[in-house]
């Protein structure tokens, strides 16, 4: 669907304070759909400080920020052959998804309830996506973000069988790059957002750009038409 705009936020996000190399720029606020989709306009996503993701309420813009561009992402012959046996899809199961990210279970979980439903309400506004990999009928894995303009915030992203999560953002990344190039003959750009850049999404082919870098190259991004799929 189009997205819909939401009702704007009643706070101001900025990240014009924050010190380089200081990643927790702000807390409070709540996580409304204008005040989210405001925090990703300018940098920021929210992330929980307490156990479990709880709150207060955090507001992040890491510095170095970890990016993949569309044209480095990495795909080993076998993980080639491996996307075969997946069947993707998009926006299918999006509740499905975030719920999977979020199983208290695994390390370092952070989504909460809060969390779950306000990125529920921005999927039905048409601003967050789901790109998920089934199996004989079964969800088997996927990732969630927001979609504005060229880029595509990744939020979180699960398998419950080998390479089901890395097919999923090499779906993702097809999906993006499918007019990749009439979108930068007009100018525009296109950027998946991964937050931080672990050892695991460096090996995909994710890099880094400072903080000031990131926020450099936003307006651009986001001036670039969605994808076809999500307009």
């Amino acid at each position: 669907m189009t997205p819909v705009e939401p009702l704007p936020t009643v706070w101001e996000l900025g990240v014009g304070q924050a010190a380089p190399g200081e990643d927790l720029v702000g807390y409070g606020a709540d996580l409304s759909p204008g005040t989210v989709l405001a925090a990703y306009r300018v940098g920021l996503f929210p992330m929980g400080l307490g156990e479990g993701g709880g709150p207060p309420l955090g507001w992040w813009s890491p510095d170095p920020r970890g990016v993949l561009e569309l044209d480095a992402l990495r795909v080993s012959r076998s993980l080639r052959r491996s996307c075969r046996t997946f069947e993707v899809r998009v926006d299918t199961a999006f509740e499905e998804v975030v719920a999977a990210c979020g199983d208290p279970s695994r390390e370092g979980a952070w989504i909460t309830s809060d969390i779950r439903r306000g990125y529920a309400e921005l999927h039905r506004l048409g601003w967050a996506h789901s790109v998920e990999t089934w199996r004989d009928g079964e969800l088997v894995g996927g990732l969630y973000g927001i979609a504005v303009g060229g880029l595509f915030a990744g939020e979180s992203m699960f398998h419950r069988v080998t390479d089901a999560s890395k097919a999923a953002l090499v779906a993702l990344v097809d999906l993006l790059a499918q007019d990749l190039a009439d979108v930068r003959t007009g100018g525009g750009d296109r950027l998946v957002d991964v937050q931080w850049a672990t050892g695991h999404l460096a090996s995909l082919g994710v890099t880094t750009l400072s903080r000031e870098d990131y926020l450099g190259r936003l307006p651009r991004l986001l001036a670039t038409p969605l994808p076809e799929e999500w307009r």
